[in-house]
């Protein structure tokens, strides 16, 4: 009798097991579904194409556009940045002059064209800056903020990088830019 009262409970406490194991890989698989729909990878030919061209990650690339514009090409914030990366026309301009290209500001309505600038310019704050954080920050609120930011010890470590972000946007935006590349690497980038 004890035996077969062993047994039972033991057959209940591996079924229990076993069904929270399953319970689990359910949750997960959902989960991903749930991400893969709120941070999808639309615009992949462009994102490939210029984060291989410029050696910019995709993911950075993805986490930008989910956090400036959730992918919608037509967006436009109230301080006048365009398109899918946000990008405002005095940089557009001026980012034409390096690329030695002339186009009309609508093209930033243009995927492929916001992408291939967004990048473009992606690459360069991180030739400048050599870290992403500064990066972000600069793409939120501009370089000549964290060029002056980096100049004073309050804003920065032992090593001169940017430790303190004086504007709270900026901060915030940075957070959900790095938060926006974990989700990307955990769901397409790592195996």
């Amino acid at each position: 009798m004890k035996y077969k009262k062993a047994l039972v409970r033991s057959a209940v406490i591996i079924s229990i097991l076993l069904l929270s194991v399953l319970t689990g890989f359910l949750f997960q698989f959902i989960w991903d579904k749930v991400d893969r729909a709120n941070y999808p990878r639309d615009y992949s030919e462009y994102v490939e194409q210029y984060a291989g061209q410029y050696g910019v990650p995709e993911a950075v690339v993805y986490a930008v556009i989910k956090t400036e514009s959730s992918f919608s090409s037509g967006a436009v914030s109230d301080a006048g940045a365009v398109g899918l990366m946000q990008i405002m026309p005095d940089t557009f301009n001026w980012l034409m002059t390096m690329t030695k290209e002339s186009l009309e500001e609508g093209m930033l309505y243009d995927p492929a064209t916001n992408i291939k600038y967004g990048t473009y310019y992606l690459s360069y704050l991180y030739l400048r800056y050599n870290s992403w954080d500064e990066v972000f920050a600069a793409y939120n609120a501009g370089h000549g903020n964290v060029d002056e930011w980096l100049e004073d010890e309050q804003y920065t470590d032992k090593d001169g990088k940017l430790s303190r972000i004086p504007f709270e946007e900026t901060k915030n935006y940075v957070k959900k830019v790095n938060n926006a590349i974990d989700v990307y690497k955990r769901l397409y980038y790592e195996s």
